[in-house]
């Protein structure tokens, strides 16, 4: 695996969310020098061979004025998103997806590539390529982008633009399209799908057949560093995963099984669960649950040399002691 060097430089967005977060504390343990962007100021990561440095900008925009954080910078790390809103209250989505996911990445972009930064690692996500896949037909880094929501549509657009400006001005892009990421400090729905498996509620998912992706947060920061500075990753896009794709009653029972509680899944037909859900206005939570959602990660360890460090296992029982500590 590429290493990042001694006296890369590194500016990373979304320094304090989950992923950003997991990049910079091993961006430090191997030795690099990394400027975090983060809204507030960052208490100090101690007991690295790295260099941290913080700048606090309240609010990333399309016009924000990135000169004087860009100074030095080799490598910029593209965490900071406008991510999925559970309760959308704006008339018009995309545009506000738009303003961030776009207009804001490209205008950091266009500005690090006039400073003479040699690359720029952008986390996408899978949902540019859709929301589910037929059986044993997973994702690749060829198939066709079809985004369903404004948060898909908004990350492919940043794509083709991040693309279209590399082309441009020579600065390498290097595009990371995760799944669903997981690990400790997980949020959101798959941290409500361990609570319940924890309290031992009784859910109606013991027969679902379906397959999907998902990648543990150190796999994911394992792909993100061995791209860092690494030519064998400019102008490349990737797939990440696991490696091991679970049906939702896998997942579940494995989950039981790292938090150490017995699984009370019970049978019940998925085509039935979709209906009832549909019914009541919740299907698309029903397709998370029964649908297949796979990506193919044979091209990221082939052109990369890498494969994920971390099990299924292993990355299910440090969430799950995460959880059990707060």
């Amino acid at each position: 695996m590429n290493l990042p060097h001694k006296n890369a430089s590194v500016l990373l967005t979304g320094a304090t969310g989950f992923v950003g977060l997991g990049i910079l504390k091993q961006a430090l343990q191997q030795a690099a020098t990394v400027t975090c962007v983060s809204r507030k100021e960052m208490t100090r990561i101690t007991g690295t061979a790295g260099v941290m440095h913080n700048i606090v900008m309240p609010e990333l925009r399309p016009d924000t004025d990135w000169s004087a954080s860009l100074s030095g910078i080799d490598t910029v790390i593209h965490c900071a998103a406008r991510v999925h809103v559970m309760q959308e209250t704006s008339a018009d989505p995309l545009a506000l997806f738009r303003q961030m996911n776009v207009d804001t990445t490209i205008n950091l972009a266009r500005q690090a590539a006039q400073a003479g930064v040699r690359q720029f690692i952008f986390i996408s996500s899978v949902k540019v390529n859709g929301e589910q896949t037929a059986p044993g037909q997973p994702y690749t880094e060829d198939s066709l982008a079809k985004p369903e929501d404004a948060y898909g549509i908004s990350k492919h657009e940043a794509e083709i633009a991040l693309q279209e400006l590399g082309h441009s001005t020579g600065m390498a892009i290097t595009i990371i399209r995760p799944p669903l990421v997981y690990g400790p400090g997980v949020r959101a729905n798959f941290l409500s799908m361990l609570q319940s498996v924890r309290r031992g509620l009784p859910l109606p998912l013991g027969s679902i057949k379906n397959k999907r992706s998902f990648v543990f947060l150190d796999n994911l920061v394992s792909l993100v560093l061995c791209c860092l500075d690494n030519p064998k990753a400019y102008n490349q896009l990737f797939l990440v995963s696991d490696g091991n794709d679970l049906s939702t009653t896998e997942l579940l029972r494995a989950c039981a099984t790292a938090l150490g509680v017995p699984s009370r899944l019970m049978p019940f037909p998925s085509s039935l669960l979709t209906l009832l859900a549909t019914l009541a206005g919740k299907k698309s939570i029903a397709d998370r649950l029964c649908q297949s959602l796979q990506v193919d990660i044979g091209k990221t360890k082939r052109v990369l040399n890498w494969t994920p460090p971390y099990k299924v296992a292993q990355g299910l029982l440090a969430t799950a002691k995460d959880i059990k500590n707060t």
